[in-house]
């Protein structure tokens, strides 16, 4: 006779396995199992419950599959009959569905304490990176909001970080850079211009960071620092600094800040930070204004022209004045790359501008180069700028 396997089971045998100081093997939970099923349970029925406990126990659960597809990017829980995934062409539903808001909830708590945080009632969101299943280093990075406070059942939020190893002539290939943008990249690495790379949410900044690192030449040292590990330049001589949030004791933390100003002192040619989200803007200022040619960073803006304002914001948090930032700003960046993300998914460079201060001392966005062809005041003080840095 067959044994209707049901959530309340497989929760009785959680319970029942809790108990236990000793790690579950195959035969304690098969025991487990016949033992909370109040009767004859066949083998057929045995291997459901095994199935369904190890979705809902190891790695991401039903979303493992989603998470292993190498053209997702993302993976997003709204509900148990609401998940979609994004494989470069926006956001489409998935063919996964969770039996109920408990079981979404009970993803999310796994999944938080994997990160090394705390999500419950008394913490309703969380914010970590879960370790990578394999030797690649590179892992998820998790958000999750529980109910009520996500108002329609608990939301999940996972970002797949692949290494971006694409080099410039892949990205040329795709269509992200056209031939004359291309061009322009390359003097840019062998000037050794500093750069900024701005773009919204999944437009691909850490993607061409990566591509146009990888043209450095490989006497050069590198050191990249990020919150998240994305970062991968096929490059000869990269160290790579990866930030650390406070455990569920509080305790442990690394910021960008810190590592930045460990990269100071760890000989560095060209010093990069992955993005660009809060005080350490301070630092990388501070840093590349020291001597260090050729550094780079991303930051979340939707145009060049409104940078100067998002790191306005960004410097208040380190305690840097506006004026200061402004003056910081012009002594230490040169070019700003905007990348954006269309809505038919593809990824392009749209925008090369220069940095210029008024008379004020206000730094401004100058355009040099634009895809849709429209006049670049700036274009030829690009152009002169390259030619002496390289010619020097």
């Amino acid at each position: 006779m067959s044994v209707l396997v049901t959530a309340e089971l497989l929760d009785r045998v959680r319970d029942r396995l809790a108990q236990s100081a000793a790690a579950p093997t195959p035969a304690t939970v098969a025991t487990a199992i016949r033992a909370e099923a109040g009767g004859v349970l066949g083998d057929t029925d045995l291997l459901r419950a095994l199935r369904m406990l190890q979705t809902e126990l190891t790695g991401a659960g039903p979303l493992e599959p989603l998470l292993a597809d190498p053209q997702v990017s993302d993976v997003l829980v709204s509900g148990p009959d609401a998940v979609w995934v994004d494989r470069g062409g926006g956001l489409q539903p998935a063919a996964v569905v969770f039996p109920d808001e408990a079981a979404v909830r009970r993803l999310a708590q796994r999944l938080a304490l994997a990160a090394g945080r705390r999500l419950d009632d008394a913490q309703p969101w969380v914010d970590g990176r879960l370790p990578a299943a394999d030797e690649s280093g590179f892992g998820v990075r998790l958000h999750a909001v529980l109910a009520p406070i996500a108002y329609g059942g608990t939301c999940l939020s996972l970002r797949v970080l692949r290494p971006a190893t694409q080099g410039l002539d892949a990205l040329a290939a795709g269509g992200m850079l056209t031939p004359d943008a291309f061009a322009l990249l390359e003097r840019i690495i062998a000037a050794r211009l500093t750069f900024l790379i701005v773009g919204g949410t999944g437009a691909g900044k850490t993607t061409l960071l990566a591509a146009m690192l990888a043209r450095v030449a490989g006497s050069e040292r590198i050191v990249c620092v990020e919150d998240a590990a994305e970062l991968a330049p096929r490059h000869p001589h990269v160290i790579r600094l990866v930030a650390r949030a406070v455990n569920v004791e509080g305790a442990g933390e690394v910021s960008v800040r810190d590592l930045v100003r460990q990269a100071l002192r760890m000989r560095p040619d060209r010093i990069v930070v992955g993005e660009v989200r809060g005080a350490e803007v301070v630092d990388l200022l501070t840093a590349l204004n020291t001597g260090h040619d050729g550094g780079a960073g991303t930051v979340h803006a939707n145009s060049p022209g409104e940078v100067p304002a998002r790191l306005e914001a960004l410097a208040a948090l380190g305690g840097m004045p506006r004026p200061a930032l402004h003056s910081q700003l012009a002594a230490a960046l040169q070019v700003v790359l905007h990348i954006q993300r269309g809505s038919d998914g593809r990824r392009r460079l749209r925008e090369i501008g220069l940095i210029r201060r008024s008379g004020a001392g206000e730094v401004a966005i100058v355009p040099a180069w634009r895809l849709d062809g429209r006049p670049a005041p700036a274009a030829g003080d690009l152009a002169d700028l390259l030619s002496d840095r390289e010619g020097s």
